[in-house]
């Protein structure tokens, strides 16, 4: 009926061109809809060809980094500090990764692994070889240690990528094997920000878990971004972080410009948080923080800090805020000394503070209200 109906309607036009104008109308429609097919056609192959290209790259970054990647097996060692979390393994439980960084059998890892301090230590290089190998030092600070594969030599070493041309929002690749696998795991992200957890960390949103800790955070060029380990910003508890695995919120360390800090673990130095043993309070419009708390026998204590004294200064930083000062001290390590600019009773003093390996919790079961000591 509606085809009757058009069609009486067409042949009543003017001049008999009603026909003529539906046939017209029906070429514009479909040579519009051709055109309009073929645009969408090749914005979607465009996307296919750059998703080809991007997974190609990735591809080539992962077998790249293959080489010199590591499956770490430990056996012993004390009960694991604490229990499954989520349904992953405990901490230090289980086959890890790790990272060659020199020819001769240096491996970085996190220190999440050896949380139960195994006595045998094996790792299982590229070429499917099965070696022993020695934990020498750990820093507590960025999460990372090193390893020693005996007898190790000529193993492929990963190019780092320095930190200063690292940008947020370029394509982040980890790695890593862990729960039996013999391959590693591969997700992907975006770098999310810099200089985070006391500037110490690059941050991404690939998924990070325990099998990624001590494995490599790559670029799309296969080249090193960064090691991936656990971390909280508001905690340098041994395990904090781990909470956070696949969450989106990873971090990764770069080595880039580390080399003095390597050569310590080299040497089996064992690098611990710093504690400055005071509690503090915006100012309230003036520069620097009021002192309220000074912890008894901290290195504040010795310094000579006082309750109701400002810190505006440490070192040559400025301390604009509670952020500022944790951001400053998170970089710092036990046994490092600092000068404080603070403004007393008599006004601007320098103090010189020797930092110190932060004390065992007095109250472990205090509320997460309470205002915390900043280390």
């Amino acid at each position: 009926m509606t085809r009757k109906c058009l069609s009486k309607r067409s042949v009543m036009l003017p001049g008999g061109w009603g026909l003529g104008v539906w046939f017209l109308a029906g070429l514009i429609f479909s040579s519009s809809f051709q055109q309009l097919s073929a645009q969408e056609s090749t914005i979607d192959f465009d996307q296919l060809r750059a998703m080809q290209l991007t997974s190609q790259a990735i591809r080539g970054a992962v077998n790249k980094a293959e080489q010199s990647l590591v499956t770490i097996v430990s056996l012993g060692g004390v009960k694991a500090v604490a229990g499954r979390i989520g349904g992953i393994r405990a901490q230090g439980e289980g086959n890890t990764t790790g990272l060659v960084i020199s020819s001769d059998g240096l491996v970085v890892t996190s220190t999440f692994n050896f949380i139960q301090r195994p006595p045998i230590i094996t790792v299982i290089t590229s070429d499917g070889q099965t070696r022993v190998a020695d934990l020498l030092g750990q820093d507590k600070t960025r999460k990372i240690c090193l390893l020693k594969i005996r007898d190790a030599s000529d193993l492929p070493v990963l190019e780092m990528v320095p930190p200063d041309t690292i940008a947020v929002g370029q394509w982040a690749i980890a790695l890593g094997v862990g729960y039996g696998d013999s391959t590693p795991a591969v997700s992907t992200g975006i770098i999310s920000a810099m200089n985070r957890v006391g500037g110490k960390a690059i941050q991404t949103d690939a998924k990070i878990s325990p099998a990624n800790y001590g494995g490599p955070l790559l670029d799309l060029e296969g080249r090193l971004l960064g090691i991936c380990v656990p971390m909280n910003p508001q905690s340098q508890a041994i395990g904090a972080g781990v909470e956070w695995y696949d969450s989106g919120i990873g971090f990764a360390i770069p080595l880039h410009g580390l080399e003095d800090l390597l050569e310590r673990l080299k040497s089996g130095e064992s690098i611990e948080p710093a504690f400055l043993g005071v509690q503090v309070a915006p100012s309230g419009g003036q520069p620097g923080l009021v002192i309220q708390q000074v912890v008894e026998g901290s290195p504040a204590a010795r310094a000579g800090l006082l309750i109701g004294e400002r810190i505006t200064h440490l070192d040559d930083q400025e301390v604009l805020d509670i952020a500022k000062l944790k951001q400053l001290l998170g970089r710092l390590e036990a046994g490092r000394e600092i000068e404080l600019t603070v403004q007393a009773a008599e006004g601007e003093e320098t103090r010189q503070v020797k930092l110190t390996l932060a004390p065992p919790p007095a109250n472990p079961n205090a509320s997460q209200l309470e205002p915390p000591v900043i280390r």
